[in-house]
């Protein structure tokens, strides 16, 4: 990526590439150096905004091998849509100007298991924001498992395109964006061992 990409399709591009170089172990750790930073000091410009898990082996920048003020990130257990989600979203989009949001989840999803033991009566966990949180991640994996789907990574995905529904659904500024052709939004599934992303749906235009 030689200058920050201005539509979805040259955004969607560079998260492409630079998940190519992470999974190749030839990553180019891009404006990363002090000169970079000091310059980033005045103001961020990122290409696209990135909501995902909070899982710590999600390390964005490490990920997609870009480096600071590439990519404005917003994570939490189980990529959960709540108002403050959404509100950091519509930032990126109106304000920062990202032509890109990408709702990136992952195989065997810490909050999506939770979820499932908590329907099977096996839940162990006591915390009240986390009962809270799995309550936000019940009606999917109830539908996922009243339609044959029992499976985790299979409840994930399900899960991932239930975001982007609720995401389009609730936001007007973004609706509206990708009407507009300015804006796109991806999900994808996060493979663990290998490093790799599989998008599972795209609302926009990233071709």
């Amino acid at each position: 990526m030689t200058s920050r990409p201005q539509n979805p399709i040259d955004a969607w591009q560079a998260i492409v590439e630079g998940n190519h170089r992470f999974v190749t172990g030839s990553p180019a750790h891009p404006r990363q150096d002090v000169d970079h930073r000091a310059e980033q000091a005045l103001g961020q410009k990122p290409f696209a905004a990135l909501f995902g898990c909070a899982d710590s082996r999600l390390s964005a920048e490490i990920i997609f091998d870009v480096g600071l003020g590439d990519l404005f990130v917003v994570r939490n257990a189980g990529q959960v849509i709540a108002e403050t989600i959404l509100g950091s979203l519509e930032y990126a989009v109106e304000v920062l100007g990202v032509p890109l949001i990408l709702v990136l989840g992952h195989d065997e999803c810490g909050a999506v298991r939770a979820t499932m033991d908590a329907t099977e009566g096996k839940m162990m966990a006591t915390g009240e924001f986390i009962h809270n949180l799995v309550e936000r991640l019940a009606p999917t994996v109830t539908e996922a498992q009243a339609n044959g789907f029992t499976e985790i990574d299979q409840i994930t995905d399900l899960h991932i395109r239930d975001t982007i529904n609720e995401l389009v659904a609730r936001s007007t500024l973004i609706k509206d964006r990708i009407e507009s052709g300015s804006l796109a939004v991806v999900g994808a599934n996060y493979r663990l061992a290998l490093g790799e992303i599989h998008p599972l749906v795209t609302i926009g235009n990233i071709e």
